[in-house]
């Protein structure tokens, strides 16, 4: 999961070294963003049905393998928008298909744990897997040879490493221990939790990426013009600070879930609107500091909302449809990632800093509904 996570988002920081050494557009490079999501959303629907049909494992398998694939496809096709397009539509399944299969694995794994550090557990080994694959992907990239190859070949490589343990893993779901079922069935939520996971789930699940896009993309755009000549290195940078902030709070997401009476994911949506009216005033201060401010907060915002999410959504499933209902949790989360895309084609129309505080604003909203939904629904057990 460490190693899959790493392969897909070691290539963010990599989007501004694109359009510098290949010239390629805004658009082109939203186009990228949005080849990566069209991949996740099959993934995320798909793999638990057949991971429960299968077993946890050969899915697992399959994501490192297809991570790799990806990734080799990038590194080769740099030149290529085709090439860059079909890489990160692969590398989307591969994360997709890890993150449904690898947290549902995480969680049989750990059945004598607490629920909330079986998710913990998933959720950070997710994060510190984005993370550093930001990070040294940048640093390669900025200081290091062939930058766009190495990265990518340090990946495989180490992908190649994690294969090793992943193949002597126990399986905790065997092959055939569920008859088939269609979709629709595997993907069911129980009448009784529904209404919980339509009114808490779903406001919330959209920022819980949508957070650290805006501090992986926009933010360093903004302040593009202050960090000549080390562009990419400070993308790594904001990924990293974001990314640290978002594994250092989950471990005290359950501290907070007391101090504000079950309302973490209300306080986890502040964060988001207090860190994007931020990054508006940014864009005219152009502060780097500022900026890395912003991706702070959005870090610790993404920490608590993912986390949060999880649990819920693991507590709200019935037992044999878990992995089904961890799908269309993520699929939900990662359509904050387009947010960025649609900033910037909105910018033609209003200006960037009226987009930020309009985002800050539906974010509060999204908030309030929350809040509300906590209010109506109960806690599942």
């Amino acid at each position: 999961m460490f190693m899959v996570a790493w392969g897909g988002n070691h290539f963010s920081p990599l989007l501004l070294l694109y359009r510098e050494v290949e010239r390629y557009s805004a658009v082109q490079v939203d186009l990228f963003f949005a080849f990566y999501v069209l991949g996740l959303v099959p993934g995320f629907l798909l793999t638990g049905p057949v991971s429960d049909r299968l077993g946890r494992r050969p899915l697992v398998v399959a994501a490192l393998v297809l991570g790799v694939v990806g990734s080799v496809v990038l590194a080769l096709g740099s030149a290529s928008p085709v090439a860059l397009c079909a890489g990160r539509f692969v590398s989307g399944v591969s994360v997709a298909t890890a993150m449904v299969a690898g947290t549902t694995w995480v969680k049989e794994l750990s059945a004598a744990a607490p629920p909330g550090l079986r998710a913990r557990r998933a959720a950070l080994t997710l994060t510190v897997g984005f993370g550093l694959g930001a990070a040294v992907g940048a640093a390669l990239a900025q200081w290091g040879p062939a930058p766009t190859l190495l990265p990518y070949a340090v990946q495989v490589a180490l992908s190649l490493v994690a294969a090793v343990p992943l193949l002597g893993s126990s399986e905790t779901r065997p092959r055939g221990a569920l008859p088939a079922r269609p979709l629709r069935e595997e993907l069911h939520l129980p009448a009784a939790s529904r209404t919980r996971f339509l009114r808490v789930v779903v406001p919330m699940a959209p920022w819980v990426f949508g957070a650290p896009a805006l501090a992986f993309v926009v933010g360093p755009a903004l302040v593009a013009g202050r960090t000549a000549g080390q562009t990419v290195a400070f993308a790594g940078l904001a990924a990293v600070v974001t990314l640290t902030a978002g594994a250092v709070v989950q471990p005290l997401v359950p501290r907070l879930a007391r101090l504000v009476a079950g309302r973490q994911a209300v306080v986890g949506l502040v964060l988001v609107a207090v860190a994007t009216a931020l990054l508006a005033v940014d864009v005219s201060l152009r502060s780097v500091a500022l900026a890395l401010v912003a991706a702070a907060l959005l870090g610790a915002a993404y920490g608590i909302c993912i986390l949060t999410g999880l649990v819920e959504t693991q507590a709200l499933a019935d037992p044999e449809r878990v992995a089904g209902l961890t799908g269309v949790y993520y699929s939900l989360i990662y359509v904050g990632f387009v947010l960025p895309v649609v900033l910037s084609e909105l910018v033609a129309v209003a200006p960037e800093p009226f987009l930020l505080v309009a985002v800050a604003v539906v974010c509060l909203g999204c908030a309030a509904a929350v809040e509300r939904g906590l209010r109506s629904t109960r806690t599942p057990a």
